[in-house]
């Protein structure tokens, strides 16, 4: 079984490009982020022809999140349910069952600038999504939460962290979010099987950045133990971050057994 994130920087701009990739690829399943769209906009023709199904929770033109599956779709959500959301209606969360692994993928608010508004409201949001997975999952449950959690883990993951000093992705705030997330049952999987430094997922398009490589990892697979036990192999395909109107992430691609 084949699994992918991608945050594609807007599906309208993006979908020749995403599905050459899917026909390439071969993914059972892809969550992809930002894709600008509403609901009533998602091509899910453009999929459908294809041979995959896909459920798409969008508000417009920001945010946006997609699962396409070949493996089935069953018991979607969206949201956090009952639970208050700081981000309220910025569709950033969708979940189902595909191929018997649930799938949770975000789109964490970005969080702007330290000690703002935004920024606060981000650890928040993270805070959420650990209160959340307690109530609606459990660790020994086959489950994968992906996508772009624009959160950098580890010094490794970012091209220089002196450059980052004082900015938001790297802040001990985020990462101890993040962490508590992999405390409550998750582990990475990239970093499972890539000990690399210098792996990264995103790069800004101005100055150059990804041919300079100077880039950061925040797309990434936390999975509990039943996934985790079934990983096989890890990919980041920057050849997808090539080429004519990239996005600005490539895809992180999971192989995993049966």
């Amino acid at each position: 079984m084949r699994i992918a994130t991608w945050n594609v920087n807007s599906l309208k701009a993006r979908l020749p490009r995403v599905e050459a990739w899917i026909a390439d690829a071969a993914p059972d399943v892809l969550c992809i982020q930002e894709t600008k769209l509403a609901d009533a906009k998602f091509p899910a023709e453009a999929f459908t022809a294809l041979g995959y199904e896909a459920v798409h929770h969008g508000q417009g033109q920001w945010n946006g999140v997609a699962i396409i599956s070949r493996v089935g779709i069953s018991d979607v959500t969206t949201g956090f349910g009952e639970l208050a959301d700081p981000y309220e209606g910025e569709a950033r969360l969708v979940a189902a069952t595909c191929g018997g692994v649930r799938f949770v993928d975000v789109y964490v608010p970005n969080g702007r600038e330290v000690d703002t508004d935004h920024y606060v409201r981000k650890l928040e949001w993270l805070a959420r999504l650990r209160t959340w997975l307690e109530t609606t999952a459990a660790p020994t449950d086959p489950l994968v939460l992906l996508g772009d959690f624009n959160v950098a883990p580890e010094d490794r993951d970012v091209w220089s962290i002196d450059a980052f000093a004082g900015l938001t992705h790297v802040s001990a705030p985020e990462r101890a979010a993040i962490a508590s997330l992999c405390d409550w049952g998750l582990t990475d999987a990239f970093r499972d099987h890539d000990d690399a430094d210098g792996k990264f997922t995103f790069w800004d398009y101005r100055n150059g950045d990804f041919h300079k490589g100077r880039g950061l990892r925040i797309d990434y697979l936390l999975v509990t133990e039943p996934v985790a036990d079934r990983v096989a192999s890890v990919l980041i395909d920057r050849d997808a971050r090539k080429g004519e109107k990239p996005s600005d992430h490539a895809p992180v691609v999971v192989d995993l057994s049966d």
